[in-house]
């Protein structure tokens, strides 16, 4: 192995060969192949033998040739000449003696003023000759490159993409770095390339087309070159952004000449016919040659001036105007517009209305129409439930001598409001009252009490009806259909429902807002039907148990008791104060006598029970002095039930 770097003159000691003879049949002498960089020379030693070595006559490079192949031949003196060969292989070790190397010294890379970060702008590569560490290369911007361009772009350092990584919002339209590509050998060789990044301008502004001068109308007899319009178009953007490039259509008699910077003329390029085309809308067509082009319009009318030999003419002959009822007085429905192929007082257009009556009345009080530009008017609401389409005659006039005129015809077709509530035709409340149904008391479920029948006057959504349950006495017993309006009992009736019900209905159509109405249904639980109805005022409900006389009533009752219980608390006082012993009971008994059919003693009280109190009882009644005595029931007496 020989180090790259060695200088010619370096010696190597090579393998010695071995011969068995002596004398002059030894080895006696070395031969080496032709090389260009090494050569052999021969060595005594103090014995008088010789031995070979190898001396670099030429400075290696590894990068030229990495391995020299030689054969080394000992030869010795006997006859005949004997000889032994061996492979001398030299390998040459690297040394850091190439730097990197760019594929271009300069880079050129253009990028949107509005990339955002990541963006890629170039990709540099250099590569170096050495191998190992001395020949890997990493990228990085030299320290000559300017501190915000390093902020505004990126290297990677093994593959040497250069990305976005900041604002380039600058006003510099080109950026000049330095990249530098350097090898990791123990003494690190670089190189540098110069990176050129043009920040492109994004294409944010479009040609602004001036009109500077313009003659309109034009005599059909100008000759070809005639200057009609001066134009001036101009683009804010810079550089290829604000170039712009202007034509107009090539089916026309005309063409746009450049005239000053910026300026453009548009002449006649041919002969003029009235007769044939008396006017021309010139589109002027500005592009700018940005990235993605802009284009800006502008359209112009050119008039030919002729005699009044047309009439005005209609788009077309018939148009439909739809407008919704319940319009404002005054409300626009419609412009008509007829055009003249001549121009001046030839071509002047008024409008007016041809006379027709609509539903017996004259047009003109339903509409008019402006004599100028053809615009028509309402001058009154229409009523779909009336009036649902009518048509007429718009006529327009020129101004020529002798006038020419052209008619169209306008179909108007009146469209639907929500503007009509739904009308209940059944049941029917006459002068206020609820209008009474009657079920019979043992009504299964599902019995249908009645249906809600109701009409709209309106059309389509406005007349789609649904009809909801506002209120019910009992929800819980009567139900109805949303669609058809049958009302049905949602159970089977009890004894313990109450005898009449009142039920609110509302009918709601579909329109935008939605409008409704209401009927009340009475219900009135009776298997026949009764000589009078009774009121439903109350809405069905049973009246409050506490009312103003039940709580006077109670207020009564409850003095009464209350004085009743004081006196025989008196008297049970007086008794326990003034009572004398049993004799005394004796001198002042006092019999108590019954109806003179009763078959009882004076003394006893009968009392009968009544419901489920079914014993009669008799009571022992004395009277004392101060007192009263009670005595308990002596025996009882059992009446049938």
């Amino acid at each position: 192995i020989v180090p790259e770097f060695l200088s010619p003159g370096a010696r190597f000691a090579l393998p010695t060969a071995q011969d068995l003879d002596e004398g002059t049949n030894g080895v006696q002498n070395y031969i080496l192949d032709l090389d260009d960089h090494f050569h052999l020379e021969m060595q005594m030693r103090g014995d008088g033998s010789v031995y070979p070595e190898l001396v670099l006559k030429k400075a290696l490079d590894r990068e030229q040739q990495a391995t020299h192949r030689l054969v080394l031949t000992a030869k010795d003196g006997g006859d005949p000449p004997r000889s032994g060969d061996v492979p001398v292989v030299v390998t040459v070790l690297d040394t850091n003696d190439n730097a990197p190397e760019f594929e271009q010294s300069v880079y050129r890379a253009s990028v949107l003023e509005n990339s955002p970060s990541g963006t890629l702008v170039v990709q540099v590569h250099a590569t170096d000759l050495d191998e190992g560490p001395n020949g890997e290369v990493m990228y990085l911007f030299s320290n000559a490159t300017a501190a915000d361009l390093q902020q505004m772009f990126l290297i990677h350092p093994h593959t040497g993409e250069v990305t976005v990584s900041g604002d380039l919002a600058v006003q510099r339209p080109l950026l000049e770095m330095l990249i530098e590509a350097r090898d990791k050998g123990a003494f690190a060789l670089s190189s540098t390339a110069k990176l050129l990044v043009e920040i492109t301008d994004v294409n944010n502004h479009g040609p602004e087309i001036t009109i500077a001068s313009f003659s309109n109308p034009i005599p059909e007899d100008a000759v070809p070159g005639t200057v009609i319009a001066l134009l001036s178009i101009v683009d804010k953007d810079p550089g290829e952004n604000g170039k712009v490039a202007c034509q107009i259509p090539d089916n026309l008699p005309f063409q746009l000449k450049p005239s000053l910077e910026n300026y453009y003329s548009l002449v006649t390029s041919g002969l003029l016919d009235r007769e044939l085309i008396s006017g021309y809308n010139i589109t002027i067509t500005a592009t700018d040659l940005g990235s993605p082009p802009i284009t800006t319009q502008q359209t112009l009318w050119v008039q030919i001036s002729d005699v009044n030999d047309n009439p005005p003419v209609f788009a077309a002959g018939t148009f439909d105007v739809f407008v919704e009822e319940n319009n404002p007085l005054g409300a626009f429905l419609y412009q008509v517009s007829a055009s003249d192929l001549d121009i001046g007082e030839n071509g002047q257009i008024s409008y007016i209305l041809r006379n027709s009556t609509v539903a017996g009345s004259a047009l003109t009080s339903f509409l008019s129409v402006s004599l100028a530009n053809g615009s028509i008017y309402a001058k009154r609401a229409f009523d779909f439930e009336q009036l649902r389409s009518f048509h007429f005659q718009v006529e327009a006039k020129d101004n020529g001598s002798p006038a020419l005129s052209a008619a169209m015809t306008v179909n108007v077709y009146i469209s639907d409001q929500n503007d009509n509530a739904p009308a209940i035709l059944y049941p029917i409340s006459q002068n206020g009252s609820v209008a009474v149904e009657v079920v019979p008391r043992l009504a299964d479920e599902d019995y249908l009490v009645t249906k809600v029948v109701a009409d709209d006057e309106d059309s389509a959504e406005n007349a789609w009806l649904s009809y909801h349950l506002a209120h019910s006495t009992d929800f819980t017993l009567f139900h109805l259909a949303p669609h058809s309006g049958e009302l049905r009992t949602s159970r089977s009736l009890r004894s313990t429902d109450l005898l009449k019900h009142k039920v609110v209905v509302v009918v709601r159509d579909h329109g935008e807002p939605p409008l409704s109405s209401t009927v009340t249904v009475g219900i009135l639980l009776a298997d026949t039907l009764p000589q009078a109805l009774p009121d439903f005022d109350d809405n069905g409900e049973p009246r409050p148990l506490l009312n103003a006389t039940n709580i006077y009533l109670i207020v009564s009752l409850a003095c009464v008791s209350f004085i009743f219980t004081v006196f025989l608390l008196f008297l049970a006082i007086a008794r326990l104060c003034h009572c004398s012993a049993s004799d005394e009971y004796e001198k002042y008994q006092y019999s108590v006598h019954m109806l003179p059919s009763s078959h009882l003693p004076p003394d006893v009280l009968e009392v009968t029970g009544v419901g489920k109190l079914t014993h009669t009882y008799l009571y022992r009644a004395s009277v004392g002095l101060g007192c009263f005595v009670y005595t308990l029931p002596t025996f009882p007496i059992i009446y049938g039930t």
